[in-house]
């Protein structure tokens, strides 16, 4: 099993999943209510290019997080889909054109996530959860 191409293909899967939430974002914004989908005209055609990538960006990530669970446990590789959370949230603040605020609760939760992924993964890949008495 290598722990390492298992957690290359999980941050693959994160980084993946990432951008297309964050395309998503940025193309429903752009799009027409779904009612006015079907008039040609009004559809903004590099939105609809983005949200089209980003499901396949959804679809590549799912085949990373297959080929991540190969190699990973599950807890640890669950685990690592959490820095997707704090990723959106950090972009999506940062970069103007999603108009999203940074604020300290959101921040903290984000803090305290990643916390809980470096406590998870940096025990000992093998270490027994819970020792009984002899």
């Amino acid at each position: 099993m290598s722990v390492r191409r298992g957690i290359a293909f999980a941050l693959g899967s994160v980084l993946l999943a990432s951008a297309a939430q964050l395309g998503m974002r940025w193309s429903m914004t752009r799009l027409p209510a779904p009612e006015h989908w079907l008039a040609i005209d009004s559809l903004d055609l590099r939105a609809l290019t983005v949200v089209v990538s980003a499901i396949f960006a959804y679809a590549l990530s799912m085949l990373c997080w297959l080929a991540a669970l190969r190699d990973l446990p599950l807890g640890r590789a669950y685990s690592l889909l959490s820095i997707s959370y704090a990723l959106v949230y950090v972009l999506a603040a940062s970069l103007p054109l999603f108009n999203e605020a940074f604020s300290f609760t959101k921040s903290l939760g984000v803090a305290l996530v990643m916390l809980g992924v470096i406590t998870i993964n940096t025990r000992p890949a093998h270490a027994p959860a819970f020792r009984s008495a002899p």
